[in-house]
Formats: structure tokens, C-alpha cells, sequence
């Protein structure tokens, strides 16, 4: 086994792993994302709202895109 075979390997498990546990907490994460954008928003008294929360939703794209997509639940409606 080549060195690119082992590090593919090691990068398809990890993929696996944080595809589980973006599935297992995606609720957890979107939380997260919600409470930094709040604080972000509160920090800068609202100043930079809209780009704060194009950062969310970029943000939870690109958590969703790590998912599996099995058994998602849409977390913005």
C-alpha cells in the first residue's frame, strides 16, 4: 500500500466520522451557529446584521453538505 493510498484511506474515514456526527448533532451545530450570530450581532449592536447572517446560512450549507442528507431535518423551515 502507497503512501496517496493510505491518506485516502485515513481521509475516507474521517469523512465518515464527521458525516455521523454531523447527522447525530446537526441540531447541536445549527445551535451553535445561531448563538455566534447572535453574539456577533450583539458585539457590533447590529451594525453588520445582514453580513452576519449570510455567514450563518453559508455556514449551515456548508454543515449540511457534510451530512449524509439520511433522515435531515430542515433546520430553517
Amino acid at each position: 500500500m502507497g503512501f496517496m493510498d493510505k491518506v485516502t484511506g485515513a481521509a475516507d474515514e474521517h469523512k465518515d466520522k464527521v458525516s455521523d456526527a454531523v447527522d447525530q448533532h446537526g441540531d447541536k451545530i445549527d445551535g451553535g451557529i445561531e448563538k455566534a450570530g447572535d453574539y456577533a450581532d450583539e458585539r457590533t449592536g447590529g451594525k453588520y446584521a445582514d453580513q452576519v447572517d449570510q455567514g450563518q446560512d453559508r455556514l449551515r450549507e456548508g454543515v449540511d453538505g457534510l451530512g449524509s442528507g439520511e433522515g435531515e431535518d430542515d433546520p430553517q423551515g
